[in-house]
This record gives structure tokens, sequence and C-alpha cells, in this order.
């Protein structure tokens, strides 16, 4: 299994206010999560009024699928011009899990309380 992550860092021109700030993040995050079936979340210039940071990310079967998703995802953002992209940053990871392989032991989680000598 893959999963990537990509921290973006936004500048919002002409943001006054939190509250119009968070109004732009929202629409970013919305978008970005309804196009590419990624995870979005705000996670960093929670108090300041013209920069946020957004945390993306995607998993997959295959770490180039899983990049280009990301990839396209901090476009699309470019693409909306709602905000400035100042920076991008993106890390892939391979998890030790093949399809058919259960990293945990499926017979523990079977056993419910009554198994264990509890009142039934």
């Amino acid at each position: 299994m893959i999963v990537g992550a990509a921290a973006v860092e936004l500048l919002i021109h002409g943001s006054q206010s939190l509250k119009a700030k968070r109004g732009v993040v929202r629409s970013i995050s919305q978008r970005v999560r309804n196009r590419f079936n990624v995870s979005v979340a705000e996670v960093g210039g929670q108090g300041t009024w013209q920069r946020a940071v957004l945390g993306i990310s995607a998993a997959g079967a295959e770490a180039a699928l899983v990049r280009r998703v990301l990839e396209r995802s901090v476009e699309f953002i470019e693409a909306l011009q709602l905000a400035e992209v100042l920076s991008s940053d993106f890390e892939i990871i391979a998890l030790p899990y093949e399809a058919g392989e259960a990293p945990w032991d499926l017979d523990d989680e079977a056993e419910g309380p009554d198994d264990e000598g509890g009142e039934a």
C-alpha cells in the first residue's frame, strides 16, 4: 500500500479577516476533495489572515499514481486562482502491506468479551 501526502502553502490575497480566509480555504478544500477523492485539511497558518497550509493525502497501490494525484491536486489549486501557491512538498511512503496478507491477527479480533470468560 502506498500513502502520499502533500503540504501546500497558500497566500490568500485580499483577505482581511480569519472569516474571509476560512471561506477561501473551505472552498478550495471542498473542490479538491470532490475532484480528486483525496483528504484535505488545514494544517498550518490557522491564526493568520492571509496564509494557510493545506495537507492533502491519498492512498493507492502504485507510487506513481498516488504522486500524480497529489501533483494534479496542487495544479488544480493553482488553476482556481483563489489563492497563490507559495510552495508545495510531497512525501510518498510504501507501507509493508501486500494484498491477501493481513498484518494483524484476525483470530484475536474474532473473540469478544463473552469468549474470554465474561458474563453472557
